[in-house]
């Protein structure tokens, strides 16, 4: 065994002889915005040795400073004896969880489209003052409480598991028959799961969850008031096995569904830990966590295999998992606590569509709209309360800053503006911090800032040499925006086109099948994590947006969040989720002969075809 000191963050960890730097780092609870799977290709694990020696040196991608500095890529790296490592401050994401600005907030979600749920959450808390028995009345315990909860929520068929009627005799006689009882939503059969003593109906807390490919975000809510009280979020440690999905199955083909789940679930439950102690909650209070996802994380989180889920005809193992017990899969809650897994449509369409379908009532409006959700996986829908439409087109993580090279998801620190002022490139970073890195909005309007000033040209090379650098003693040519520390590459900017460009080919072509113009839609709904900050002009003038006037495209956030919100606030939305799975047909873009086609001309900023571009609307 070996100690491995992480100085500068004051965290040490003992790891066996051989064991990769990297792996270490995540043993020690250090989060490292990685996206290669440990390949050794991104570069982003790079590390200082102050203490000690490192057997296997890699040269690449280091200058000749930084080697004799002691830099290492640390998931190549392997520990042979003590060590005392730090962590250069560009790729490091210090804290475990923090707020993301902005996804809080439920401002997109119309009240007025809402009135038609119920305020019944998909678990409740329900305070009863029962009669005592008596000579003349001498009902059992279990049926005393069965039949009152029947009654007063209007359940035809209950169930009560033996450990909870093993408490009715003390806490029923010890309470003076007054009591909270907890049921919980379990598709057409409601559950008693727990028993209080008094009334306990306003600490009714559960944990809401978007699994992202690159991001988790948790949100901890109390049903009873239909409040949101704190969030965290976490990159996805999944990321150790690769950046996209697909790697992440191949990895989990390869040695087990149960590393991925191990994962994801250490995640969720680092965010709980992190969400109840910050205020003062115990996660046996915690009746419920609701998740939503693409359907490869969702299997991931229960442990399916998703092998045939990227392999025609793309099968997965379900779309809709019953609610399970959430201690099932490892999530540390209350012991009876419920596991709701929301409905998908696809394979390659998941629960965080639906979530962001019920979010946005896309189901109930009569005029066409679109909704583009740009992540990893930049999805489609399209349609209104007759049909949906959706599609799936892998973007890779650049729009999310996570593959490139001084990238970073949006908090505090990152430049989320870049604008020209009198003739100068500016920038602005969240919260007016010391900028760090460049996250998605950030690096849209950087690019787009970079083509109109002619540093780049249509295909995102560098032809301005005098306002570009050579990076280190590298051959790479760079844009500096920030002297000596932040500035974007060309394979930084290689990767940002790919994902623009896969992301309006797919929106193209399902507009396109359908006989569609974007002047015929009414409302265009752009969602994910930098939706509340990224510039309509730079998303047009890169082409990712067509160019469409400014009042019929929407920034709507973290949908998949605020739907899966509603999910647990609403029985009726929670039921509507599968109602809006069998209206949406998907449309598989492999098999679409003109996607390659597509794809090749918006390979340009932004678009190959100008006139096309200037007229596509």
């Amino acid at each position: 065994m070996h100690l491995v000191q992480f100085s500068r963050l004051e965290k040490s960890v003992r790891v066996k002889s051989g064991t990769s730097l990297l792996d270490a780092a995540r043993k020690a609870g250090i989060e490292l915005n990685t996206n290669c799977g440990g390949e050794g290709i991104c570069g982003k694990c790079a590390m200082i040795i102050i203490e000690g020696d490192m057997r296997d040196r890699i040269t690449w991608p280091f200058t000749r400073r930084q080697r004799d500095e002691g830099y290492v890529l640390a998931c190549l790296s392997h520990i042979y004896n003590d060590l005392s490592v730090d962590i250069p401050g560009i790729i490091l994401h210090g804290k475990t969880a923090v707020p993301l600005s902005g996804d809080k907030d439920d401002s997109h979600v119309s009240t007025d489209n809402l009135l038609h749920y119920k305020t019944l959450p998909v678990v409740q808390k329900i305070y009863i003052k029962l009669e005592k028995p008596t000579l003349f009345n001498g009902q059992a315990d279990h049926q005393l409480v069965s039949d009152e909860v029947k009654k007063r929520l209007n359940i035809p068929t209950m169930q009560m598991g033996l450990k909870i009627i093993e408490t009715l005799p003390r806490v029923l006689r010890n309470n003076h028959y007054n009591v909270t009882i907890t049921v919980g939503l379990r598709r057409d059969i409601a559950e008693i799961m727990d028993i209080e003593a008094g009334n306990r109906e306003d600490s009714n807390y559960m944990i809401i969850v978007d699994m992202g490919t690159t991001t988790i975000v948790a949100q901890l809510v109390n049903a009873h008031w239909r409040s949101t009280i704190d969030q965290a979020t976490c990159y996805n440690s999944q990321s150790v096995h690769g950046s996209e999905v697909t790697g992440r199955m191949i990895h989990a083909e390869r040695k087990g569904s149960a590393v991925l789940q191990e994962i994801i679930v250490g995640d969720i439950n680092r965010l709980i830990r992190i969400l109840t102690d910050r205020n003062g909650i115990t996660p046996e209070n915690i009746t419920a966590v609701i998740c939503s996802g693409n359907t490869a994380m969702e299997h991931f989180l229960l442990g399916l295999s998703t092998s045939n889920i990227r392999r025609k005809p793309f099968i997965p193992v379900t779309v809709e998992p019953p609610p399970l017990r959430a201690g099932e899969v490892g999530l540390e809650v209350n012991r009876r606590g419920l596991l709701y897994s929301l409905p998908g449509i696809s394979g390659w369409v998941g629960s965080d569509l639906t979530a962001g379908i019920l979010a946005l009532q896309m189901h109930r409006q009569e005029g066409l709209s679109l909704l583009i959700d740009i992540g990893t996986n930049g999805e489609i829908i399209l349609g209104n309360r007759e049909w949906l439409m959706a599609a799936s087109a892998s973007a890779g993580p650049a729009l999310e800053g996570a593959s490139v090279e001084c990238g970073m998801r949006a908090e505090p620190g990152a430049i989320e503006k870049v604008t020209i002022e009198s003739g100068e490139i500016q920038y602005r970073t969240i919260d007016g911090e010391d900028p760090v890195g460049i996250c998605g909005s950030g690096i849209m309007d950087l690019v787009s800032v970079l083509l109109n000033e002619k540093i780049i040209n249509r295909s995102g090379l560098f032809i301005d040499e005098k306002r570009t650098a050579i990076l280190g003693d590298t051959q790479k040519r760079c844009f500096y925006l920030k002297k000596d520390s932040i500035y974007i590459t060309e394979k930084d900017l290689e990767n940002i086109i790919t994902a623009k460009a896969a992301i309006f080919a797919a929106v193209n072509i399902l507009m396109k099948r359908l006989s569609l113009k974007f002047s015929d839609l009414e409302t265009i709904y752009l969602a994910g994590a930098f939706g509340n900050y990224l510039s309509i002009e730079s998303a047009v003038n890169i082409g990712l947006l067509p160019p469409m006037t400014s009042d019929k495209i929407q920034f709507v956030g973290n949908t998949s969040l605020k739907g899966a919100k509603l999910a647990a606030f609403y029985q009726d939305a929670f039921s509507e989720l599968t109602s809006i799975r069998h209206m949406t047909t998907y449309y598989d873009l492999l098999g679409a002969d003109d996607y390659v086609e597509e794809f090749r001309k918006a390979m340009f900023l932004p678009h190959t075809d100008i006139n096309y571009w200037r007229t596509v609307s």
